[in-house]
């Protein structure tokens, strides 16, 4: 995938107030389905949902703790994304 073609997809899978908010809960510690669910107030099948989504754009990863599957944020993924986005976005001569 090229570089023009990584960002687009990671700024689609970002469009969504529900992943960011997600994201934005996984920075500071892991978190399994229904504590995400609880905490933002949909259901654990939405929230299944939006983390599949979220693992194919590589933005979070699994976890198996027990019975219980816990997600966290790819950090690497998250310091890519802002190097190409700083590279998009930041206009630099030839």
């Amino acid at each position: 995938m090229t570089n023009a073609g990584r960002i687009a997809r990671v700024f689609k899978v970002l469009s969504v107030e529900t992943r960011v908010e997600m994201l934005e809960m996984l920075r500071s510690r892991s978190l399994c389905v229904n504590a995400l669910a609880k905490s933002l107030g949909i259901t654990p099948a939405a929230v299944s949902q939006h983390l599949r989504i979220l693992r194919d754009a590589d933005l979070v990863q699994a976890e198996k703790k027990g019975y219980f599957v816990h997600y966290r944020v790819n950090a690497e993924a998250l310091a890519r994304l802002k190097r190409d986005a700083d590279r998009f976005l930041t206009h630099e001569d030839a």
